[in-house]
Formats: C-alpha cells, structure tokens, sequence
C-alpha cells in the first residue's frame, strides 16, 4: 500500500480527522490519535496496539516500541512495506478501536 492508500483508508473509517501535531501528520478520531506518521522520512509510522500483542508485534523485522508513546501500547512500524496490505489495514482498524473504546458511550455509539 502507498502512502495515499493508506491515508484514503484512514479518512473513510468513521469520524476520522487528520492533522499535524509534533511535525507528523496524525489520524485522530474526536482529537485522540491513533496514527501518526513520520512524513519526513516517508511512511514510517506509529499506531495503538493491544499490550497482549506487543511483544509479538515488535519481534518482527520493522517493528519496535514506539519512541516517546505509552510503553508497551504503541508500536512504530518503520515502512508500509513491513505489513501486508490486509495486516495493515486491520492493525489501523485496531488502533482506532482501542481509541474508541476510550471515549464516552455516547461517542462511540456516534461512529459504530
């Protein structure tokens, strides 16, 4: 997936923005990120995991703790190549979701 793909895929999941913070480009959803993009570097990112699935995740060739995110909840993947189209877009569709899950029930019911 490119980089345009992946950010057409973000913009249609429901209630998603997008804005800069910290000089990256970010994926929120009710101003909560749940993915942040490095663009100087091209396509490498940040995205929310389930801390069951972290060390799994990050024994992979690619991906690591992100740097300067909630330990253990956030992984940094270092391209678009690392995943394959179908883990990329269930990996975002789960970061978003533990965000969701966050928020009131009234805005969660705003975007299920």
């Amino acid at each position: 997936m490119d980089i345009e793909s992946f950010r057409t895929y973000c913009l249609s999941l429901p209630g998603t923005t997008e804005g800069m913070k910290w000089g990256n480009l970010c994926f929120m959803i009710e101003e909560k990120i749940y993915v942040i993009i490095d663009i100087e570097s091209g396509s490498r990112f940040s995205i929310k995991c389930n801390p069951d699935d972290f060390d799994v995740l990050t024994a992979r060739d690619g991906i690591a703790q992100a740097y300067h995110l909630a330990k253990r909840k956030w992984i940094q993947v270092a391209n678009l190549a690392v995943l394959n189209d179908f883990e990329l877009i269930r990996m975002v569709a789960a970061s978003r979701n533990l965000v969701l899950a966050k928020l009131t029930r009234k805005l969660q019911a705003k975007y299920l």
